[in-house]
């Protein structure tokens, strides 16, 4: 309505007009907020006036802690919006207030609602997938790519960047130390993503793991994947069970997706048993037999980008 408290409390009697809960007599409150300071009652005025016309015209109770009934008003640049109810917004900030990072972007449940999270505290992401290529199918390159588009609606623009990883996974796996397989790969990832990030002026890699959800994922493995790299690793899952995670990846929308088959990259090392408590001197050792360091600038520079097509 227009900015005027006359048309304002018009409004908010011709709101309540013909409602079930008003003709029972529920209690009821008026909260007002002014965004435009130059309207001329203050919020608590205007409570007052549109609240004392409603309290004449119907006769219902006030209850200012615990009503049954809220009539909002807020006075905007230029009109004012009178409203019952309403629906909890998003919440959080606004996309790239908080800077920029790079998702490792799996084909599974955890990382989408890692990077929908970020996404939330203002961070501007970019996805990034590791292909079992040319030892698996684009499967999982498709469903990546599926995914970043459901994504992309909380902040727009969004860029999918694919390595092909297949044969630096044989290599791992020719190194011997089977055991040590998942953390030296999830090690390398980590390391290609530190110097993709770098290319891309993103402050902080983001991975969706939760806190003894799988071996990679224990406590002492955990430690041993930060040491990999000098980039902030972020873990907005950490605390949260497998449970919890689904439910909100049914709420965003990537749940269906994130549960199609696919022939992941992770497949290719599947040891009998899986280290879950991995020395990180261990690791290194590895990873010079490897020469790891130049191995993740070669992976970073066969780099492919997907834009995201409408």
């Amino acid at each position: 309505v227009a900015k005027d408290p006359a048309a304002v409390t018009k409004a908010a009697i011709e709101l309540l007009a013909d409602r079930e809960d008003v003709r029972r007599g529920v209690s009821f409150a008026v909260r007002s907020r002014r965004r435009d300071k130059r309207f001329p009652l203050t919020s608590m005025q205007l409570d007052r006036a549109v609240g004392g016309e409603l309290n004449d015209i119907y006769g219902l109770p006030v209850d200012l802690k615990n009503p049954g009934l809220v009539v909002s008003i807020e006075v905007d640049r230029d009109e004012v919006f009178v409203f019952t109810g309403g629906q909890p917004g998003q919440g959080g900030l606004p996309v790239g207030t908080s800077g920029r990072g790079l998702v490792l972007m799996s084909g599974g449940i955890d990382s989408p609602v890692a990077a929908y999270r970020m996404m939330r505290r203002g961070l501007r992401v970019d996805f990034l997938h590791f292909s079992g290529i040319p030892f698996t199918t684009s499967e999982s390159i498709y469903k990546a790519y599926a995914l970043a588009r459901a994504l992309d609606k909380f902040q727009g623009r969004s860029r999918l960047w694919v390595v092909p990883f297949g044969k630096a996974q044989q290599s791992i796996k020719a190194s011997g130390q089977e055991r040590l397989a998942v953390i030296s790969q999830r090690r390398l990832m980590l390391k290609t993503a530190e110097e993709v990030a770098r290319r891309l002026r993103a402050g902080a890699l983001i991975t969706g793991d939760s806190l003894g959800q799988v071996s990679s994922q224990t406590l002492q493995n955990i430690t041993a994947q930060d040491d990999a790299v000098d980039m902030p690793i972020l873990r907005p899952l950490i605390g949260l069970d497998k449970t919890e995670i689904m439910a909100e990846a049914r709420r965003i929308g990537t749940l269906e997706i994130s549960e199609l088959p696919d022939e992941d990259c992770c497949t290719l090392l599947a040891p009998r048993r899986a280290e879950t408590a991995a020395k990180i001197a261990d690791l290194k050792q590895i990873e010079r037999r490897l020469d790891a360091e130049e191995l993740a600038v070669q992976l970073a520079g066969s780099l492919q980008e997907y834009r995201l097509q409408g």
